[in-house]
């Protein structure tokens, strides 16, 4: 068993590509997601605030 020789047809191949693709974008994405909870966790609006807002422009 020196010399094991592994081949991968160019189907498996691509559908490999696009399991390490689709991975890299879904935890790109949930970080993204998880990012944003903690941001809006730690810096909010005041409760007036946005009222004041829309009563002003309307």
């Amino acid at each position: 068993m020196k010399g094991l020789l592994l081949y991968i047809d160019p189907g498996s191949g691509s559908y490999l590509v696009q399991v390490i693709i689709g991975a890299v974008l879904g935890a790109l994405f949930y970080f993204k997601r998880f990012w944003l909870r903690v941001k809006t966790f730690f810096v909010r609006k005041k409760k007036g605030a946005s009222t004041e807002n829309d009563e002003g422009n309307a």
